[in-house]
């Protein structure tokens, strides 16, 4: 199985920041924004934003949550895997909040499409946004797009992208499989 890298991890670093930038210039001081970051993927590029965000913008006080979407997905009963289940840990609510949602790949977007009706456990937004590390962009089952993207590629529909974290993975890179 051969693998091409998409991002490095010095690419990586600066999309994160430029990522960080463009959510200042839409969201300011975030007194009315909450980030929610998908599991399980997601949290890792919500922590580093978040962590961009406080440490390098200065900016206090940023919400953060994780949200588990396994049980709102519309394939949860269709596979003979058994799907395991994370952790949603939200403790604020969402009511006439701005929610930016996070998620490392945006493919076909039946994941954001859970998420949409999850985070309606925990309030109505005024307004939902959408940032992803990756847009895979001629994947898309449903009318679902990024509001903040850090690179957009065109994959084949065989093809994976596989995004490590340094947490996780022990590096930070983009591939493709």
């Amino acid at each position: 199985m051969s693998q091409k890298v998409l991002l490095t991890s010095k690419e990586v670093n600066i999309i994160l920041h430029r990522l960080a930038c463009q959510l200042i210039e839409k969201h300011l001081d975030f007194s009315n924004t909450v980030l929610i970051g998908i599991q399980p993927r997601g949290i890792y590029l919500a922590n580093r934003i978040k962590a961009l965000l406080e440490n390098e913008y200065h900016i206090k006080d940023i919400k953060l949550g994780f949200l588990d979407i396994t049980f709102f997905r519309d394939d949860f009963r269709r596979g003979e895997k058994q799907l395991d289940a994370n952790k949603t840990q939200i403790d604020f609510l969402v009511e006439e909040q701005k929610v930016v949602f996070i998620d490392d790949v945006l493919f076909t977007g039946r994941s954001i499409n859970a998420a949409l009706t999850a985070i309606q456990s925990f309030g109505r937004p005024s307004e939902v946004e959408l940032l992803v590390l990756i847009d895979r962009r001629f994947s898309r089952h449903l009318p679902i797009q990024p509001d903040y993207r850090g690179r957009q590629v065109d994959v084949i529909n065989n093809e994976k992208v596989k995004v490590c974290w340094k947490e996780k993975d022990g590096e930070d890179s983009v591939y493709l499989i």
